[in-house]
């Protein structure tokens, strides 16, 4: 353990050197004043220059003297609190200053601690070895969060590679933007070419963010592409994945957890698209005439109930148009109550029935740093085109 004694005068910092070595530590460091001690910790300009602190210091524990010349320990103490690669050296302040509100803003300022003038053997080494022993703590929580980001965002590769690229054939184009609001996320959309001319298309929202979430997302991808495979008819697909999902058994569960989904098959050839709607927002299909059909819900979330009743509806479709599946976090970046939210995002969605993805980027998925996404937010794009229009 490395520490580093601020003090302007050198008996009182003789002294300290001398107290730790009989105490068998070896690695002790001094400054004179809190400039040194910048100097020492990596810190040019401080409290100016941010960007050029040091990403990371070797000291454990700092005793600064309160009282010094040109800035004082507790303003030194403040300045260390704003880089982020220093705030977690606990410091230690040393005073001859018996005032209580002084004390009480030096511990606002950062210090964990204070050992008052003469300094007293016994006390000292308490509150050093407190001060260690929590830094050693901290520490083996930051290395044990640093490795939990590094797994995070190797899942988060993993998970990403499960969406479906786009497609792109002479009857249909399939795309889709997608933006979570964490690493890992719940949203999760596929789709499938089921042979003359028909495509399985699903999107769904797990309840709830972060590892549970997308653990069950995870789980209903592993089985996806079997479930649609085999069922094909959405009636059937929803009962299945419904079916699956709640043999996860999971014991003294405090939340119910389930997901919103909508299926449908598209099918080019009949230009007939088939659907059900497991409590999600509704589908967008606009006609080639400028008519939309709202894909609306016919049935409960999955995995609320043991059984599901789902019925498949059907509608037909002429010449040109587009389809439109988004999840709720998409909506709510739209003002007003859900049927204005609705008709704003229809409104929106209007016009070419070919994806333009800078203008969903901006309308959807751009934020200004201030804003926090609460939610995942995916809109998945299906156009639809007379025979030979795509090359």
């Amino acid at each position: 353990m490395k520490i580093l004694i601020v003090d302007d005068n050198h008996t009182n910092t003789l002294i300290i050197r001398e107290i730790l070595k009989k105490e068998k530590h070896k690695n002790m460091y001094s400054a004179s004043s809190a400039k040194e001690m910048f100097e020492r910790l990596g810190v040019t300009n401080p409290g100016q220059d941010q960007e050029s602190a040091p990403k990371s210091s070797d000291i454990d524990l700092i005793l600064l003297d309160m009282m010094m010349p040109e800035m004082d320990g507790i303003e030194a103490c403040r300045l260390i609190q704003q880089y982020d690669s220093l705030r977690d050296i606990p410091i230690i302040m040393v005073t001859a200053v018996g005032d209580s509100k002084k004390l009480a803003e030096a511990l606002d300022a950062g210090a964990v601690d204070y050992v008052t003038k003469p300094i007293n053997k016994v006390e000292l080494m308490a509150r050093i070895r407190l001060a260690l022993r929590l830094k050693r703590e901290k520490d083996w929580h930051k290395e044990r969060d640093q490795r939990i980001q590094s797994e995070l965002r190797l899942a988060a590769l993993v998970q990403n590679a499960v969406l479906s690229a786009p497609i792109v054939d002479p009857l249909v184009q399939i795309d889709a933007l997608y933006k979570p609001s964490f690493e890992l996320a719940g949203d999760l959309y596929s789709w499938y070419p089921l042979g003359d001319g028909r495509y399985g298309v699903i999107l769904l929202d797990i309840m709830g963010h972060g590892i549970s979430s997308s653990l069950f997302c995870m789980f209903i991808a592993s089985m996806l592409k079997e479930t649609v495979y085999t069922y094909v008819e959405p009636e059937k697909v929803i009962q299945e994945l419904n079916r699956r999902f709640n043999q996860l058994c999971i014991e003294d569960q405090l939340i119910q957890y389930y997901f919103t989904a909508i299926y449908l098959v598209v099918d080019t050839s009949s230009k007939k698209i088939d659907y059900v709607n497991a409590g999600h927002p509704p589908g967008l299909f606009f006609h080639e005439d400028g008519s939309v059909i709202k894909l609306n819900t016919v049935c409960p979330p999955v995995g609320l109930f043991d059984k599901i009743e789902a019925v498949t509806q059907t509608f037909f479709y002429e010449g040109d148009g587009h389809l439109v599946l988004y999840t709720d976090g998409l909506l709510e970046t739209l003002p007003g109550n859900q049927e204005e939210q609705i008709q704003l995002l229809e409104d929106a969605l209007h016009g070419n029935h070919e994806m333009d993805k800078p203008k969903m980027q901006t309308l959807f998925f751009d934020e200004g740093p201030a804003q926090e996404r609460e939610d995942d937010k995916c809109l998945v794009w299906i156009s639809l085109k007379e025979r030979g229009d795509i090359a």
